[in-house]
Formats: C-alpha cells, structure tokens, sequence
C-alpha cells in the first residue's frame, strides 16, 4: 500500500508538470501555498502545520511523515481602462479610448509534496508547485501591432523544492531548501516597439521561450515560550537563464530572475484549540531590471537613438516594479472534533507606481488585499485528512497618465478568486 501512494505521487507529479499556470497576488508571488497556508492568507511561517509546500523550511522538523497533493481553480480578472481623446501631437502614441478585459479567466494549478522523517531530529521533503505569474490576453491590438490580433504576455513558473531540516533543540529547527525553477514566457502584440528595441527579431510573436534557474532558502522555527513559536526564512534570488527569444524585450539581453524575499512571524496558540499568527514579509522587485527597470526616461532616449536605453539593454524600459511589503494574519480554530477551521487577511503594498501604467496592462498586478477561508475534515484515524481553502483577492486599481499621449489616462485594475481542494495523508 505504501508503495502504492508514492507510485501516485511521483504519476501525478509527473501530470504536475504539464499543468502551469500563473497568478498573481503579492506581485507575482501567490498569496499563499498549499491548501492549508493558503486558507490562512499565506500567514504561517511561525506555524509548522502550513510547511510543507514552500512554507518555513524548519517546519518540517515538526510535521511527521505525510503526502499532500491539492489542486486549484484559479480565476483571474483582468482590465484596463482608456480615457482622453488622443492628442494627435506629432510623435504621440495614443491609445484607443475604452475598457477591453482579459480572456484570460480560469486555470488548473496542481500542487503535490512528501515529507519523510529520517530519524528523531530530522526530516527530508520534496514539493513541486506553481509560483504566481503574469497572464494577459487581451482579444484587441492594444499597441497597433500589425501581425497580432491580440495583446498580452503569459509567464508561468514551475518550482521544485529539495528541504532538509533538522531539530537543534526539542523545540527549535533550521531547515535549508534547494531551489530549482522553470518558467516559460510568451509576448504577443508588442512588434509596434520594433524600433526601439537592441534585438527587435527577439521582441514578441516568438511563440514559449524557456529558461531554468536555482537558487536556496533558509529557515528557522522554535518555541520562546510554551504556547509562542517564532519563525524567519529568507529565499535567494532564483537565477534564470535567459529568455533568447525575447532578448529584445527584457533588460538585460532577456534576463528574468525571480527575486529574493524574507518572511519572519509569531504563532500563539491562545487555546489548546485556537491559534493565531501575524507575518511580514518583503519582496525586493527592485533588483531584477526587467522587472524593476521604469519605462521613461528609457523610452525616451531609445525613441532618441541611445542605444544604451533600447529595450532589451541593460537600461531599457522595464515594468517600474517597486519592492513591496506585505502583512500577513492568520486564525486557525480547531473546535469541533475532526474539523480545523481557519482564516487569514493579506495586506500588502502594490507594486506598481502610477507612472508605468502603460507597460503594465500587460501585467496589472496590483492587488493589495486578500482574504482567506479554509478548513480541513479528518478522515479516520490514520492521519488522512480533507483540507479546502478560499481566497479572494479584493479588486484594485491603478491609473496613471499615458506616458507617450499625457492628455490620455490610464486605468489598470484587477481582482481574482481561489479554491483549492488538497488531500494529505
């Protein structure tokens, strides 16, 4: 029976990777990951039970031999707004006036982890899951591109987490991660900016470009007090290849590295049966100049012939992306024999500044706020447990001057909705 179960779980990882999709939340990273940490909001890295998948790598010191796997129906929405009738100033690039939505709504993202004890003070796990993204498809030429019928980007990652922790006290852990990532990346409707770009046969209408990377997390997890944990954990800078098909695109010749963020919190368990949690974590956007790198002046001076600021260059134009700082609470409330409840609210910054609206309706994430609901029901009494969570990312907006027609504004905004449905055993 037992190899059965691993059997399943290596199949359906195996289907795992066939299945990428993106979303968007704290940024582009997910609110949350796993069923449990995600009916909390993402709140948890000072609560072992939400550990396994991409939580706190010191929290499987404490978790016990177990297999999860769940799966998620994501449903984005997505939107931008055009206002102001285009100047017609020589040089100007208006937009059409109006609202066009994203026909991008509803994805499939499977998530599965294993977690084995190799003896009384440490454990080894291995997680594959999605981590958030960006995905557009706007059914219009936004930017006038004469060879696209359509208009967006899709960027869809896939991580693979290798985690040994182990117990440097009854109480206390640290546990070390191997990060190893895969992304894939596709643009369409933006051949308009040829002119401005280091490589415009590398710019968009390339069809899925490809890149893998590795990086490495560290944690920490213990107990000051009785019914006080704390926690910390800080993930690397993911290294990616470059995305050669769209060198022409991304600063940096195609670079598109996923960046560092550190997470620290407290879990207190107020009750034998209530646990509450508070989380902050930071996300520095601002290192990777493909993302961080802000449209003007960089357009400007590619429209002026500097080559040192055509897209693709290390100056070019990128997203404007900001670091951002999220707060994260959680309540978990285990009542009610065999029923664990929980709920979380994400409060967080966005990352987007008013001023590079126009790059952005390819990638409006910016959401502020989520909420979480979850549960799980115990099956039997042999560890097997049914586990569902919610999240609704309440609606945001940004709007900002078009940058190339500053008579024009644009709006862009977006809100979505999670379930996720997990099995543990």
């Amino acid at each position: 029976m037992k190899n059965l179960y691993v059997k399943k779980f290596l199949i359906t990882g195996t289907l795992c990777i066939a299945a990428l999709f993106s979303q968007a939340t704290d940024g582009y990273f997910g609110v949350g990951y796993g069923t449990i940490n995600k009916g909390l909001a993402g709140a948890g890295v000072a609560y072992y039970q939400g550990s396994l998948i991409n939580g706190n790598p010191a929290g499987i010191a404490f978790l016990g031999k177990q297999y999860e796997a769940s799966l998620e129906f994501f449903n984005p929405n997505r939107k931008f707004t055009v206002t102001g009738t285009p100047s017609g100033t020589l040089g100007s690039f208006p937009l059409t006036p109006g609202t066009v939505k994203s026909d991008s709504k509803l994805f499939l993202m499977p998530t599965l982890g294993a977690n084995w004890v190799l003896g009384e003070q440490s454990s080894l796990s291995v997680t594959v899951f999605g981590n958030g993204g960006m995905n557009t498809d706007y059914p219009t030429d936004v930017f006038y591109d004469p060879t696209s019928e359509s208009t967006g980007v899709n960027l869809a990652q896939l991580f693979g987490n290798v985690t040994y922790a182990f117990k440097i006290a009854d109480v206390h852990s640290i546990g070390v991660t191997g990060v190893f990532a895969y992304q894939y990346f596709e643009a369409k409707g933006l051949a308009s900016f040829a002119g401005y770009s280091s490589d415009a046969t590398n710019l968009a209408n390339n069809g899925k470009a490809n890149s893998t990377g590795v990086g490495f997390k560290v944690g920490y997890m213990g107990k000051i007090l009785p019914n006080l944990s704390i926690g910390a954990m800080f993930q690397s800078r993911v290294y990616m290849s470059e995305l050669d098909e769209y060198a022409g695109l991304f600063a940096e010749q195609g670079d598109f590295d996923i960046p560092a963020s550190w997470s620290a919190g407290i879990s207190w368990d107020v009750t034998d049966a209530v646990t509450v949690m508070a989380d902050v974590k930071q996300i520095f956007y601002g290192d990777i100049k493909s993302i961080s790198n802000t449209m003007m002046p960089a357009l400007y001076n590619a429209m002026m012939a500097n080559p040192d600021y055509m897209m693709g260059m290390d100056q070019g134009p990128g997203f404007g992306w900001e670091d951002i700082t999220v707060v994260k609470l959680g309540v978990s409330c285990s009542a009610l024999e065999n029923w664990t409840f929980r709920a979380g609210y994400s409060i967080g910054e966005n990352p987007v500044p008013k001023s590079e609206v126009l790059f952005n309706i390819l990638a409006p994430g910016v959401i502020t706020n989520q909420l979480g609901f979850g549960f799980s029901r115990k099956l039997g009494d042999k560890g097997k447990q049914l586990n569902m969570s919610v999240n609704y990312a309440l609606n945001n907006d940004v709007t900002g001057v078009n940058p190339l027609d500053p008579v024009q504004n644009i709006k862009v905004e977006m809100n979505q909705l999670e379930v996720e449905i997990g099995f543990s055993f």
